[in-house]
């Protein structure tokens, strides 16, 4: 085996750079020419060829320069649709979206059609936000999908279309469930006067709501909104004044019918058995707290427990905590995305 001492081998090296330098100026001079080009023609197949060999983003620029000379003409409609297919593979989310619409309003018999409303939701969808921030852009991909659905009942994305619509729709309820839990983890801190200042009301309202708007949800985020609900209530019933507590205690035993109903193998049932439990009791006692009760969540029952500043309650002995502001202004933020119920499809 013969060995290169260390001089041949820098020289082997930098005739490579040198050799790859030559060749990178070559297609760069071949590529300013084709920039410079008018014969139109030559300039289609080139960026054509540039998108088939994954230079996305100079295909993209010559499908741009060829929209108005080929203005009117089926290569024209092409270099639309393929102008959105460059900016979608090169992660251009935002003008893929804004050609996608383009090519299907100026073509909307269009070869492409189909699949420009499809990349446009999807492009939209590749956009969406981390779960913690506002979810505008989720709102406005699963219009997109559903207006998709709506222009092309029997399309073969069908099947993809719902799996993704499902995701964000999972995405929008996990945001709304943590919403709720955060009003049920204030328990009695008021301030929150959303929903009449009352934690424990807001919470089941939003749970109620998420569970109304997104009916086709996952099975688990549903089951956890659902429990959610009625640990709210109870929560609810036991810190109410006694004008109040036998009615909320009825409510929360309608809910834990409600719930053994959808979710009767649920692994929360031992809790909702002891909710249900307590609840008739307190009912037969036409309102009196129970000394000792069997359930506790978290720690946060206790028979000790104040009543919440309902409207016989004077609300100035409530004192407010500093770090709650951030918490309630974060939970009030949920309530600003738009609601939107997806229609199931047709099969």
């Amino acid at each position: 085996m013969v060995s290169l001492r260390p001089d041949m081998r820098t020289h082997r090296l930098l005739i490579l750079l040198l050799a790859l330098c030559s060749l990178l100026l070559e297609s760069c001079s071949e590529y300013s020419a084709v920039l410079k080009s008018n014969d139109y023609e030559y300039k289609y197949e080139a960026a054509k060829a540039l998108y088939a060999g994954g230079h996305y983003r100079q295909a993209s620029e010559l499908f741009s320069l060829l929209l108005a000379p080929l203005k009117g003409t089926s290569y024209g409609e092409e270099s639309l649709y393929m102008l959105g297919e460059s900016n979608l593979k090169a992660k251009d989310y935002e003008s893929a979206v804004m050609f996608f619409k383009k090519y299907y309003q100026m073509y909307p018999k269009g070869s492409y059609m189909e699949l420009a409303r499809f990349n446009s939701g999807y492009a939209l969808y590749k956009q969406t936000p981390d779960l913690r921030l506002d979810q505008s852009s989720t709102m406005e991909a699963l219009k997109e999908f559903q207006d998709f659905l709506d222009y092309c009942p029997e399309t073969s994305l069908k099947g993809q279309v719902h799996e993704i619509i499902y995701a964000m729709q999972d995405k929008l309820v996990e945001k709304e469930y943590q919403a709720a839990k955060l009003y049920f983890d204030l328990g009695t801190y008021t301030l929150n006067s959303i929903y009449g200042g009352n934690n424990y009301e807001a919470c089941v309202v939003t749970a109620q709501n998420a569970l109304k708007d997104y009916p086709y949800a996952s099975a688990k985020l549903r089951e956890e909104l659902s429990i959610l609900a009625l640990r709210a209530k109870y929560h609810l019933a036991r810190q109410s004044v006694e004008g109040k507590r036998v009615e909320r205690f009825r409510d929360a035993i309608d809910e834990y019918y409600a719930f053994q109903n959808d979710y009767p193998e649920s692994q929360y049932m031992k809790e909702a058995n002891s909710i249900l439990k307590n609840s008739e009791k307190v009912v037969e006692r036409k309102g009196l707290l129970l000394d000792d009760e069997d359930y506790t969540s978290k720690g946060k029952t206790s028979s000790k427990e104040q009543p919440l500043a309902d409207e016989e309650t004077d609300k100035k002995d409530y004192k407010p905590i500093g770090w709650i502001f951030d918490a309630i202004n974060k939970a009030k933020q949920s309530k600003k995305d738009k609601k939107i119920i997806i229609k199931k499809s047709k099969d």
